[in-house]
């Protein structure tokens, strides 16, 4: 039996060097990993820092891709992206060149150390929904619900669209 594509969702944010730049940068990289197709962008946001407000402002956005990975494998590329653009992993919610978080990926919930899945924040983060239903409104994020409702009881507060 051949290995089946499953869809996934990559929440994309940067507020260091030129963050539109870097946003735009880890599309290109994501659309270039083996066995995996980046099949949708969403527009790109501005949003205030979640943590310490002493630092600039993100872009965030999100991919849709089709893999033949598995969770842990596509996030291990992922991972490997951050890296590869300069990511220092130092200060939880601190100034990032680039953030790379595993939103959902078709199949069962995931919880196992250093993966989560669904991501555990999803329901919470406008930067993150709001992206995300750009790409998948009625994508339903199991024990969450559906990206659109989310959307909406989150609200837009603090976020704008760039592009």
């Amino acid at each position: 039996m051949s290995p089946l594509w499953r869809p996934a969702y990559v929440a994309i944010g940067s507020n260091l060097h030129e963050p539109e730049m870097r946003v735009h940068e880890a599309f290109d990289r994501i659309g270039l990993l083996g066995e995996t197709r980046l099949e949708l962008r969403s527009r790109l946001y501005r949003s205030k820092p979640l943590g310490p407000q002493n630092q600039p402002n993100f872009v965030n956005a999100a991919a849709g891709l089709l893999t033949l990975h598995s969770a842990r494998e596509l996030l291990d590329s992922l991972l490997a992206i951050e890296r590869e653009m300069g990511r220092d992993r130092g200060e939880r919610w601190g100034p990032r060149i680039i953030d790379l978080d595993l939103i959902w990926i078709a199949g069962a919930p995931i919880d196992e150390p250093g993966l989560r899945v669904p991501h555990p924040a999803v329901s919470e983060r406008n930067f993150v929904l709001y992206p995300l239903a750009d790409i998948a409104p009625t994508l339903r994020i199991p024990g969450c619900g559906r990206v659109a409702d989310l959307m909406l009881r989150v609200g837009g507060l603090g976020l704008s669209v760039l592009t």
